[in-house]
């Protein structure tokens, strides 16, 4: 820290000593110390200005097209989790719930949804009501599936561009979390009724974190890739036929 500050203390002064010299030379020239004096004043006085468009308006301007990019790059990496494994979870454990009729009628996303609707529907899934039905979860197929793709959400885990979304992160770690869980038990078959339970909860953590980032990035289709945005509606979980065929 301290090599730091002498650092800029000596840049500082040899930039200072620049714009003296810089100043000698204009004397020698033109003997003028009244024009030096006179641009110097007004140099000073728009000085302000300056680095209110500098620091302000150019920088938030940089900062806001960096800040698209990078969350560009983030639903890249969010479409690609959902194409590996999230629409499947979303689909399979869905079939798993007591309320999974009330949860298809507020995540039914169609091609007339407003504003409005996107936005009653994530007011719903950030505090989604799921009844799992413990007794019908197909605990072995769940952990064939995430076992497969273990390497994948470690590889996720450890991209950089996550770092600033930690809502996507914490589903990332819940996805983890039900993976290591399963994986821990020797067998899945007749579990404890109080350990079946404890997996539901999980497998409930798991399912809302999934719910709202699926929502989150259908919006993100629909503003920026309606043809992407066409086939979350052909195909997603939530509606009674789905079909990737358009007729």
């Amino acid at each position: 820290m301290i090599k730091r500050n002498q650092f800029i203390f000596a840049l500082t002064g040899i930039f200072l000593l620049l714009s003296g010299v810089g100043y000698y030379i204009h004397y020698l020239i033109f003997r003028d110390v009244h024009h030096i004096f006179l641009y110097l004043i007004g140099d000073l006085a728009f000085l302000p200005i300056q680095v209110l468009l500098v620091t302000i308006v150019i920088e938030r301007i940089l900062s806001r097209r960096e800040t698209q990019a990078k969350l560009l790059k983030l639903n890249m990496v969010i479409g690609a989790f959902f194409s590996e494994l999230g629409n499947y979870l979303l689909q399979s454990l869905l079939e798993n719930f007591n309320n999974k009729e009330e949860i298809s009628r507020y995540l039914n996303v169609s091609s007339v949804w407003t504003k409005k609707d996107f936005q009653k529907a994530s007011d719903f899934a950030y505090h989604l009501p799921i009844d799992v039905n413990h007794q019908s979860l197909a605990l072995n197929q769940i952990k064939d599936f995430l076992t497969e793709r273990r390497e994948f959400l470690l590889t996720m885990l450890e991209n950089p561009s996550l770092l600033e979304h930690d809502r996507f992160t914490d589903l990332l770690w819940a996805v983890t979390h039900v993976d290591e869980e399963l994986e821990a038990r020797t067998s899945l078959d007749n579990l404890p009724e109080n350990d079946l339970k404890h997996i539901a909860d999980d497998i409930r953590r798991m399912y809302d974190h999934l719910a709202s980032e699926w929502l989150d990035y259908v919006v993100h289709l629909k503003s920026n890739y309606p043809y992407l945005f066409s086939l979350i509606l052909r195909t997603h979980p939530f509606q009674g036929n789905r079909s990737p065929l358009i007729r």
